[in-house]
């Protein structure tokens, strides 16, 4: 059963702008679209998300998605948005990624049932390849004025002389590049329609006027806005950059927080975009959210079916025991679950000290450990102060003034963790 996909788009806030037909077009019955994804990396980011999303939804109401990974556009570098070219790919890395890819777009895409609906991958490397120079200006090129091309929003700002560099012929060729890929698959996988963020629409469009002027054919258009951040800051970047999908990139952990940290105005924007629940479900949490703010309900439910969806239920249970490792009432045997990583990640900033192995092998007593070892308090007098008041903890357990730091105490056979009253964090590591 078809559902209309443009509707359930529009009030996720999820439309910029919709060719004039499209909508009826795929009212009419199952349509192909396509989103192209650029190879450069083996791993997509969180700003790829969006288009993810507009084709899990697409499948969602019925239609079949197609994700077309860039591997010949990879080799050019699309100038929209751009102030300089990118790395050129060679074919090895390219088909490394695309796998890489696939294997993350198949968390929101089927790509593997016997449905008429299901998901399919392509690389325009594929067809690209084998295509001469010469047979291009003469088959594709003639069709597109120099004129249409210069009047697009992404080459006019990269000739303009407020530009700090000048724009490659390469480059300049890419919109004639990514329209044939349009008109390939209109051909090939009688694909209609390109979708793609705002600032690809002139690109877009170039397709579907090359559909039009070699095919006599109709393709459409639509666009979802670029997400940005309520303070100004760019969506998809941390302090450490992109924020990835690739748990080897970004942990689980790290993702999570992402998500958890983001503010009201936005969580209440991101939940509908970035997730699956329904508007009864999003009216009933923003309600909730809105009534005790301070439990930030929406930001917890978006990590979390985010986090999901990208790595597992057990990566969102082991982010969420980390988190209250720091917050919450956890325990030793919480901090002895987590893996080196997450480890230094929770604790990361926290003050570090290394200690020989030998002294944890033969027993290193808790006041040495605080101060004349560890240098966390000024002095033995200062430890024992703070071990009589009950504020001292080794891993989350309380500690008096006879206790001894043992191997049995090692967090990954390498850390033991220290503490002093409610939120002073010391890390021993064993060297």
């Amino acid at each position: 059963m078809i559902k209309n996909f443009v509707e359930e788009l529009t009030w996720r806030g999820m439309i910029h702008t919709v060719m004039p037909g499209a909508e009826e077009h795929l009212m009419e019955g199952m349509r192909s679209a396509y989103v192209g994804f650029d190879p450069t990396a083996d791993s997509l980011h969180i700003g790829n998300l969006v288009p993810i999303m507009l084709l899990a939804h697409y499948q969602r109401c019925g239609h079949k998605p197609v994700a077309l990974v860039g591997g010949a556009t990879g080799m050019i570098g699309d100038p929209s948005g751009k102030s300089s070219e990118r790395n050129l790919l060679d074919e090895k890395t390219l088909r490394h990624n695309q796998e890489a890819i696939k294997k993350q777009l198949s968390h929101f895409l089927d790509f593997e049932s016997d449905a008429n609906n299901a998901a399919v991958l392509v690389n325009n490397y594929d067809w690209m390849k084998n295509f001469s120079f010469l047979e291009f200006i003469r088959d594709v090129g003639k069709h597109i004025t120099v004129n249409y091309m210069m009047a697009k929003d992404s080459v006019k700002n990269r000739i303009s002389s407020d530009a700090s560099e000048g724009m490659s012929f390469t480059e300049f060729t890419y919109q004639l590049v990514q329209g044939y890929d349009f008109l390939h698959l209109y051909k090939e996988k009688n694909c209609s329609i390109q979708m793609g963020g705002s600032d690809q629409w002139g690109n877009i469009t170039t397709g579907t006027e090359l559909i039009r002027r070699i095919s006599g054919g109709k393709g459409f258009a639509i666009t979802c806005p670029l997400i940005t951040k309520s303070d100004g800051s760019k969506f998809g970047k941390s302090e450490g950059g992109n924020v990835w999908l690739d748990a080897e990139r970004t942990s689980p952990y790290k993702f999570y927080q992402y998500w958890l940290n983001t503010s009201d105005v936005d969580a209440e924007k991101y939940i509908k975009i970035f997730t699956f629940l329904t508007e009864e479900e999003i009216d009933a949490l923003t309600k909730e959210h809105n009534e005790a703010p301070h439990l930030r309900v929406l930001q917890k439910r978006l990590a979390e079916e985010i986090t999901t969806m990208v790595h597992s239920k057990d990566d969102l249970d082991n982010a969420i025991k980390a988190s209250d490792i720091l917050f919450g009432n956890s325990t030793g045997d919480d901090l002895k679950q987590l893996n080196e990583k997450t480890f230094l990640e929770v604790f990361d900033g926290v003050p570090l000290t290394e200690v020989a192995k030998a002294d944890i092998e033969n027993g290193l007593d808790i006041i040495a450990a605080l101060a004349e070892k560890g240098g966390f308090l000024k002095s033995n007098s200062d430890a024992r102060r703070a071990l009589k008041e009950n504020a001292v903890s080794v891993n989350k357990e309380k500690v008096q003034e006879d206790y001894t730091i043992t191997s049995k105490d090692l967090i990954n056979n390498k850390f033991v963790l220290l503490q002093r009253g409610k939120k002073n964090y010391f890390v021993l590591r064993i060297v």
